[in-house]
Order: structure tokens, then sequence, then C-alpha cells
């Protein structure tokens, strides 16, 4: 299924439930900027801030006891960072935000954020519900991890990419207009980037994907799809942010 523009509308009005607390970071005081390769939290910190991306790409992931890094998203402009354990003692990030694009982003302090929450039901409706749909994104990107391996992985995340970055082409192709690595993708299947290399050519040489500087053209979504049984879930839930 191509990603129409339908689907694209249907993400933007998404993005829309949250303008409230989108707002309410913007307004924040304090800006900073996102240097390429630094990091915004890294984890076990403590889980004192909460980000707004204004512009710039910040790459969400856990790194293993084995070293090896797990991506879960990553995050370009208006997207909020920083998922905080509220209203405890100590809290800590359970993930690391890393920037692989350098832009700008606002920050708010976790003691203010928790201040609003008790006084204003309609952000904290908003809070909730932002909290609640990273969590069904994620379960998606483990369903697919557990359910269909490390082939369904890297399936599962080209669409999800097809869906955050994709450009419809005239012959039905769709342009993912996101430099990745292989490592990178990689990462986002929890797999080497040798096994990467071997699928995405196995991918290449059946016409379903074609690469060049590091761009990769979906010629073959449905095939994909059909591969991991896909369940058609809303693009602002398979979506790689």
């Amino acid at each position: 299924m191509e990603v129409s523009i339908m689907e694209r509308q249907s993400r933007t009005a998404a993005n829309r439930d949250f303008s409230l607390l989108r707002s309410w970071l913007q307004s924040s005081k304090k800006v900073i900027p996102l240097r390429k390769h630094s990091f915004l939290f890294q984890e076990g910190m403590p889980a004192n801030e909460l980000y707004l991306i204004l512009s710039g790409k910040v790459q969400v992931s856990k790194i293993c006891p084995d070293g090896k890094e797990m991506c879960f998203r990553i995050c370009g402009s208006g997207e909020i960072v920083g998922e905080l354990t509220l209203f405890t003692d100590d809290p800590r990030y359970l993930l690391t935000a890393k920037v692989i694009e350098p832009g700008e982003a606002a920050v708010m302090n976790k003691n203010e954020l928790e201040e609003q929450l008790l006084i204003n039901p309609t952000l904290t409706l908003e809070y909730m519900r932002w909290i609640s749909k990273h969590a069904r994104r994620t379960q998606t990107k483990f369903r697919d991890l557990i359910m269909n391996g490390k082939k369904g992985a890297l399936y599962s995340t080209l669409i999800r990419l097809c869906n955050s970055y994709g450009v419809p082409l005239e012959d039905g192709s769709i342009f993912i207009d996101l430099t990745l690595k292989n490592q990178d993708l990689a990462n986002f299947c929890g797999t080497t980037r040798e096994s990467v290399n071997r699928m995405l050519n196995a991918l290449k040489q059946d016409g379903i994907i074609s690469m060049k500087r590091g761009k990769i053209t979906v010629h073959d979504l449905n095939y994909l799809k059909a591969e991991i049984q896909c369940e058609d879930c809303p693009a602002d839930i398979c979506c790689i942010e």
C-alpha cells in the first residue's frame, strides 16, 4: 500500500492532538542547540527535563549489555523526546537520545511539568495520551521483531520509514528521503550490519528496493507487507518516530 496523501493528512491530524502539550513546551524560555553526535541525555542519567525538537533530528536508542545498540525511533521537528518518570524520587532516563542532525530543542524542567499536570487537566490528558501512543508504537516494533525475526524487523523498519519519510513517485515506488547507513538499519533491527547487507542485497536482486547515495527507494511495498502479514496499523503508529 502506498503512502497516500490521506495517510499524511491523518498523521498531521494526529500530531495536532498534542498541540497543547507542544505549545506549552515551546513556550519554554530555555532553548538549546543540538550539535551532531552530542547527547540530549544518556541511559541512567537523572531524568530532569523534557524536550521538544524544533529542528534537526535525534535518535532514541538503548545500549545493550553486549555493547550493541537497539534504535527505537528517529525524532524530527515537532517531536517530543524524554519520557519522564514523574512524581517519583530520583527518576532516571531509560534510553539514550543522540543528535544525528544539528538543530535546536526547547527544554522544560520536570518540576514545572509536574506542577502543570496537577492544575491543568487538559494538559494532563494530552500527556497521558502521548505516553500511551509511544507505548503502542514501541509494542508494535517489539511484536514485529519477536514474531517475524530479523527479516521481519528489517521489512517493518522499511515500511515505517516509508510512512515517516516516504515520497510517492509517479511509478508507484516510494523514495525514502532519509540517509541511513546499513549499520543504522541494523540498529533498528537488533542485528548485525552483515545480516542487513545480505537481506538488502536479496531485496535489490528481486527488484523490491533500490539504493542510491545512502537513500532507499521501495518499489514493492505490498511485498514487504505481505511477508510480515502486516496488520495495516495507522500511519501515526506504524512510523519511525
